[in-house]
């Protein structure tokens, strides 16, 4: 009999990639679907808010929507497939699953997949109650409302399901499968964090964008993205990458969006509206992302209250320096071309709105009041950013 260096017999050696590949085949499709799944929901919800500013919701059955319920669906059945073969499953694929998950009322899974699971009911229960919303108290034009809460909460709940299902796989994972996982996990984080910022769209509106209340909004939760998923990954430039997906993300709605005619269907209509209507410009967050991933190394041994402490200042120093004139650029006849979309207001907003007379909003009435919003911006940024640490670290743990 052939032995190998190592000592096992060479029928062994063939054995084990084999069946390794065998259940890493099955994995991948479930893990696959429910990275698509996010991609769909974000391209869908994009385009339903532009749907909403362009024609105005004349039915639940818009193309946005299913194709939002579609990625919740999607989720849903890998989630629903990866439970029931690791619980009811009788061959070795199913024993293997069964070691590598967590029990939740007598059924076995992965963490991620239940996380994904709660996600897409959440969504498809979201869909009835939204529909009924607009039934019973009109069509309304806010990002935030009761079924729309409930719908973030599924879409999060597929997020970060998705998120910590591909963490676990890659944390068991050799070498060779590690990389592909840990950009699948960065590529994850970059929606996660698109999420993070469409929610936030009414108070980062480029009027408030020389308003204190603006850069809380901001502040609030975006470092606890970039950190956990930049701790998990391992990735030295994991910040950027997040951010760069962000952006990529939505200057491509931005560009493509308007390419397609569409006109407004409800009332009142103050402009005379041809085409989609595309979301605002991405907000710089790429730039201090890269600063933060350039300066981190000199802070990696330190305190993690000293790191949260550095790291949330310069984060939030450098988005203020760069964000604040480049708004003021953005609300110029500079910015008037197809590349910055300087006139992308829905068709419901009154001439003498501020967004459409191009001027600043001015949310807080004093000095006082506006550095006192700042100071409560930066001690957000630095918290977000403790949390992260805690929270990307158990990640990094992670293994069912």
């Amino acid at each position: 009999m052939n032995i190998t260096a190592a000592g096992a017999p060479a029928s062994a050696r063939v054995e084990r990639p084999a069946l390794a590949w065998s259940r890493a085949r099955g994995i991948a499709w479930a893990t696959w679907a429910c990275f698509a799944a996010p991609i769909c929901i974000a391209t869908g919800l994009y385009w339903d808010i532009s749907w909403h500013e362009t024609i105005g919701r004349d039915t639940f059955w818009t193309p946005a929507h299913l194709l939002i319920q579609f990625g919740a669906v999607l989720a849903g059945m890998a989630s629903l497939w990866m439970i029931g073969h690791a619980t009811f499953g009788r061959d070795a694929e199913a024993a293997n699953a069964r070691d590598t998950a967590v029990s939740v009322l007598g059924l076995r899974g992965p963490l991620g997949a239940f996380v994904c699971g709660w996600g897409g009911g959440a969504m498809i229960t979201s869909a009835p109650f939204d529909d009924w919303w607009h039934n019973a108290y009109g069509l309304d034009v806010k990002i935030i409302s009761p079924p729309h809460v409930l719908l973030a909460l599924g879409i999060a709940g597929i997020m970060w399901g998705s998120t910590l299902l591909a963490v676990a796989q890659m944390n068991r994972a050799e070498a060779d499968l590690r990389r592909p996982l840990e950009y699948m996990v960065l590529c994850l984080g970059g929606f996660i964090l698109l999420q993070d910022m469409t929610l936030k769209l009414e108070q980062t509106n480029k009027i408030f964008l020389h308003s204190a209340s603006s850069y809380v909004a901001i502040s609030i939760g975006l470092l606890f993205i970039l950190e956990a998923i930049a701790r998990v990954s391992g990735h030295c430039w994991a910040r950027t990458i997040v951010t760069g997906v962000y952006t990529l993300f939505v200057l491509l709605m931005l560009w493509i969006l308007p390419l397609f005619p569409a006109q407004p269907k409800l009332g009142p209509v103050y402009h005379n509206i041809t085409h989609m209507v595309p979301l605002p410009f991405p907000l710089l967050l790429v730039v201090p992302a890269f600063v933060l991933d350039l300066l981190w190394p000199r802070w990696k041994n330190a305190a993690k209250w000293q790191q949260a402490l550095m790291g949330g200042i310069v984060f939030l120093a450098v988005l203020i320096a760069v964000e604040w004139p480049f708004a003021s650029f953005l609300m110029s006849p500079h910015a008037a071309n197809w590349f910055f979309h300087h006139d992308n207001f829905p068709y419901f907003a009154p001439p003498d709105a501020p967004t459409v007379r191009h001027f600043f909003v001015a949310a807080e009435d004093t000095a006082r009041q506006f550095w006192t919003g700042m100071a409560m911006a930066f001690a957000a940024s630095i918290v977000s950013l403790r949390v992260g640490i805690t929270w990307g670290n158990w990640m990094a743990r992670l293994r069912r």
